[in-house]
């Protein structure tokens, strides 16, 4: 069924009655975002070494995002204040203008065979490129499913890269993994391969890994954001003037790009995909030309609304590890609605996107902290003591004095409480 990802009122409900909501517009099973049912300490221990329990993130669903003419309701597992609310409010001044539209490179990813003590490094680089064809071959013989399914290596680079120890030759294997992240197919083809590498190169093998630098796998996002809805023209050109700044200075862009990421990361762990991974290579990226800069541009179109840009790598999948062993990240998925790896990547882009047009657009307005804080008000609350009702109360009055401290908010619990005594 088409999903509507426009629910005013949604964070009026309470937890129960929102997995219901979304439930509802989604056509989706929504049970599994039910903390009693997700993975216990059993399946815990099956998936990772010396298991002792279960940490709990907050799962939050992004709402009113529009990507290439589709809603979706995003699922975002983040412990951050003001994330989800922000997303989705920057979500809705681009709705209106169509939404955002996403492009995407392809599912490749790469394998790297480090080679060293090669003798002549020019000509085994030439022999390598000889024996493309066999090379390939071999590697297809790994993952025959892979083959199946439309993917497999469909290329081999060598480079002669410098280093203090010498000369390292090191082969690429390019490799169209379809709706994996990759990783499993794309080392085992590595491993394989890298004996008969050596042999051909006149030296050993010694790393065989994949790249995280996944430059062959880049999601394309733009949007353009209703002038009005974000405040007027100043704001438009104060944003302008943020991004510049963020693309100039290394200090800023670290910040910058850390509130992309606070969509993208949000995203790839409520999915189960690897966060790790997807943020070494979006923090390559930024760096590619050697400086480090901001990965989104903002620019003032000719309407005087806002258009803006974002490219990253994005290495994720709908198959194999957590994506399918946890049931939580089975039901992100499942909420989403995505039917490839590369329309999963074009959601979590666009959500770095306007999560990061919603950070800057605090900076150049209000300023970051009177949103951020006043979310934060009731974490502060809870951390006091404070239960149920207890916790809006608390937070209102914390943030009317304008004293967002853990300390003040004993205080003022105390007063409540001996209040109602």
């Amino acid at each position: 069924m088409p999903v509507n990802s426009r629910i005013p009122g949604l964070r009026e409900l309470g937890v129960g009655d929102r997995r219901t909501r979304i439930a509802e517009h989604a056509g989706a099973d929504t049970a599994a975002f039910d903390p009693r049912n997700g993975i216990g300490a059993e399946q815990a221990d099956q998936m990772i070494e010396n298991a002792v329990g279960v940490f709990g993130v907050p799962l939050g669903i992004a709402t009113n995002l529009t990507v290439n003419g589709r809603d979706y309701l995003v699922p975002m597992a983040i412990e951050e204040p003001s994330v989800v609310a922000a997303a989705s409010n920057a979500a809705r001044m681009a709705r209106g203008l169509g939404g955002l539209r996403a492009s995407t490179t392809g599912p490749v990813m790469i394998a790297q065979i480090q080679l060293v003590d090669v003798p002549a490094p020019e000509a085994a680089r030439f022999r390598i490129l000889e024996a493309e064809a066999e090379i390939l071959a071999r590697a297809n013989e790994q993952d025959p499913v892979l083959v199946e399914l439309g993917g497999g290596a469909r290329a081999v680079e060598v480079r002669a890269v410098p280093t203090a120890s010498g000369t390292h030759l090191v082969v690429h294997l390019i490799v169209d993994v379809r709706d994996a992240m990759g990783a499993n197919a794309v080392n085992t083809m590595a491993e394989a391969l890298a004996p008969e590498l050596a042999g051909l190169a006149g030296g050993r093998s010694l790393l065989r890994i994949l790249s995280n630098k996944a430059d062959r796998r880049l999601v394309r996002v733009r949007g353009e954001f209703d002038a009005e809805l974000l405040g007027g023209p100043r704001v438009v050109d104060d944003i302008v003037l943020a991004g510049d700044f963020a693309a100039a200075d290394p200090y800023r862009a670290a910040t910058h790009n850390k509130g992309i990421m606070n969509g993208i990361s949000a995203v790839v762990l409520a999915t189960g995909n690897d966060t790790r991974a997807v943020e070494a290579g979006c923090h390559s990226h930024a760096a590619r030309d050697g400086r480090y800069t901001a990965l989104s541009r903002f620019e003032k179109n000719t309407a005087g609304n806002l258009v803006g840009t974002l490219e990253v790598p994005m290495a994720v999948g709908l198959v194999g590890g957590a994506t399918r062993a946890h049931p939580t990240a089975r039901a992100a998925i499942g909420l989403l609605g995505v039917s490839t790896a590369l329309e999963l990547g074009e959601v979590i882009a666009a959500v770095g996107l306007v999560q990061n047009l919603a950070a800057c657009r605090a900076l150049a307005a209000e300023g970051i902290q009177r949103g951020h804080m006043a979310l934060h008000a009731r974490t502060l609350a809870v951390s006091a003591g404070a239960v149920g009702p207890e916790i809006s109360e608390v937070a209102a009055r914390m943030v009317t004095a304008g004293r967002i401290r853990e300390e003040y908010a004993r205080r003022v619990l105390g007063e409540l409480r001996g209040a109602s005594a």
